[in-house]
């Protein structure tokens, strides 16, 4: 029979030093049952690092021959900011060679979780902002087109549902004043991304996904199952009325696509994209070229009877292929476009996802023979990254040379090249080393030219003994004249020339004249010729403190309130920190007596 009672804890201390043999084989029992259970938390942790880490590790893109920008050490998505200007630009890094980069202007428009602003952009050849428009809804499909004999801003605002849009088409003048939005005929809830094209004729080609019912047995899916049905609709701008409409469903069976079925197609909310509609191009018969990423093809449509005349590619390829499969194997592509000579352009993805590898992504030309019925290819474009764009993506033919622009969509970059393929100029705004994670895209990129006289005037900021001027969208200013306010003919607004700087990047730094006679100015913007385009608003120097505000007793009550409340807010963290240490030693202080036990048989008869 044992009992407790009450021993000084040097006593305890001493009891534990004898052995134990039940303690002893516990423990051993312990570390034969911790053994496995380590091994198995660390098979477990090796599994899920396998399964979720490894496939993010092989998306990273590192080289040795990567720069600063392109590692990510300006961030993912580089970005500029200015004092005149409250958004951010992107801010790129530009390669050339040869005869460099084309001096047009470049449209953009990024997107991404690394997109400061994202909405359509305008850079110059040395990558300096031209204007830009922050727009809360996704942008897409940016570029300037040609419309009654004028040039036009066009682009895509919507809301993006997976890999489709539901928005409206736009188009700016020179003033960056919108003239026309254009929506889909029919209750389509809205127009698609992918595509608006203006005609020759003046028209607009744009696109539409429509879920509709249909048969997906073929495919392993339901017998009454739901598809993105893909449409195209051609436009009159000015009416609004539809010239021509074509379906997918109606030509195209679900079983010639290449996208798995999975889980999709079961509802209306899931119904399953089999065919995937990204571009739309008119040639001088009126007939229609089409792009269907989901079907590795491109389709050449009867503008009369809307029947398929030819596909090349995919499971239905009709063209005997010259260069050993190269021009006919293109998958998941972007942008096809007629050229002269039955010559066609387009962006070759090659890869759907993360999980093609061993794809990559190129720009083809590829020359058909239509009544011969083959395809040979004329020129690829290859990045020297070995880019895999997993989605977008474009091809331009720049100018009668054949110097072509890739722009490489899901990943930030585009590249010009020769007709021959031949890489001059090599542009990215976004850090390539991570271009799998699509932090920052642009569905395309584009050269042109543009003369942009917006309705604003110029904005400036004036920090310190410096004035920072620019003036969203002006493409024609050369230089700033400085011009200071008379102030002995206040009341005719009479402003006295000072001093002119040339214009530099999109915002001008001007430090401000000591003497200027007056502290209120204004800038001139100047053309090429010397006359002026716009005024800033009347800028006043920096003056420093204002004695009248000091003088103000309102502000010393302020200020000592604040003082004091601060104090007090310190004060009383002390004294509550103190508290705490004095209690928490209260609560470390040892106990002189221990609980112990005692047994009937103790054999030193110990007490």
């Amino acid at each position: 029979m044992s009992s407790w009672t009450w021993a000084p804890a040097c006593f305890r201390r001493h009891f534990s030093t004898l052995p134990d043999p039940s303690l002893q084989s516990k423990s051993r029992s312990r570390s034969s049952c911790l053994i496995p259970t380590v091994a198995g938390v660390s098979v477990c942790l090796l599994y899920l690092f396998y399964v979720f880490a490894v496939p993010q590790l092989l998306r990273f893109r590192f080289r040795l021959d990567l720069s600063p920008y392109d590692l990510g050490f300006y961030g993912f998505g580089p970005s500029r900011s200015y004092v005149s200007l409250e958004y951010e630009s992107p801010m790129v890094d530009i390669t050339e060679w040869g005869s460099g980069c084309d001096s047009r202007y470049t449209f953009l428009a990024p997107r991404g979780d690394s997109v400061a602003h994202p909405g359509p952009v305008i850079l110059d050849a040395d990558g300096e902002l031209v204007w830009m428009k922050y727009n809360w809804d996704t942008t897409q499909d940016f570029k300037v087109q040609r419309y009654n004999g004028a040039d036009y801003l066009t682009y895509w605002e919507g809301t993006e549902v997976e890999s489709r849009g539901y928005g409206s088409w736009y188009m700016l003048d020179s003033t960056y004043t919108q003239k026309y939005q254009i929506s889909p005929v029919g209750n389509f809830g809205g127009g698609d991304l992918h595509e608006f094209h203006i005609t020759e004729q003046g028209t607009a080609l744009v696109t539409v996904y429509d879920p509709v019912p249909a048969e997906l047995t073929s495919i392993g899916g339901p017998e009454l199952g739901w598809i993105l049905d893909c449409i195209f609709q051609e436009i009159d701008i000015e009416t609004g009325e539809l010239l021509f409409e074509w379906r997918a469903s109606k030509h195209y069976p679900v079983k010639s696509t290449y996208e798995p079925l999975n889980a999709a197609g079961k509802d209306r909310n899931h119904a399953f994209d089999y065919f995937h509609i990204n571009s739309v191009d008119k040639d001088e018969q009126g007939n229609y070229l089409v792009s269907a990423r989901h079907l590795h093809a491109v389709s050449y449509i009867d503008h009369v009877t809307g029947d398929v005349l030819w596909t090349l590619g995919g499971k239905l390829n009709e063209f005997t292929d010259l260069s050993n499969g190269q021009a006919t194997n293109f998958a998941w592509q972007h942008d096809a476009r007629w050229h002269a000579n039955n010559t066609i352009t387009l962006f070759d993805n090659a890869a759907h996802s993360s999980s093609d590898p061993d794809s990559e992504s190129r720009g083809l030309a590829i020359q058909l023979d239509i009544s011969g019925r083959t395809a040979e290819l004329l020129a690829e474009y290859y990045h020297p990254q070995q880019m895999r764009a997993v989605s977008q993506g474009n091809v331009q033919l720049l100018d009668e040379s054949g110097r072509v622009l890739v722009g490489w969509g899901h990943s930030a970059a585009f590249t010009e090249y020769t007709a021959d393929g031949d890489l001059l100029c090599d542009v990215h705004f976004g850090a390539s080393a991570f271009f799998s994670f699509g932090r920052v895209v642009s569905y395309r990129a584009s050269k042109g030219t543009w003369v942009g006289r917006p309705h604003t005037i110029p904005d400036a900021a004036v920090m310190g003994d410096h004035v920072y001027v620019s003036w969203n969208g002006a493409t024609e200013v050369v230089a700033w004249r400085l011009e200071v306010w008379d102030t002995r003919a206040i009341e005719d607004s009479t402003f006295d020339v000072i001093a002119q700087f040339a214009k530099t990047g999109f915002e001008t730094e001007i430090e401000i004249p000591e003497e200027l006679g007056s502290p209120l100015f204004r800038l001139a913007a100047l053309d090429a010729d010397g006359k002026v385009l716009g005024y800033t608003e009347v800028l006043q120097t920096d003056q420093g403190a204002d004695v009248d505000e000091l003088l103000d007793l309102h502000n010393w009550i302020v200020a000592a309130a604040f003082i004091v409340g601060v104090g007090g807010l310190l004060l009383g963290l002390y004294l509550c920190c103190g508290c705490f240490r004095i209690f928490s030693r209260r609560r470390r202080r040892p106990n002189e007596y221990q609980l112990v036990a005692f047994g009937d048989n103790d054999e030193n008869g110990s007490v």
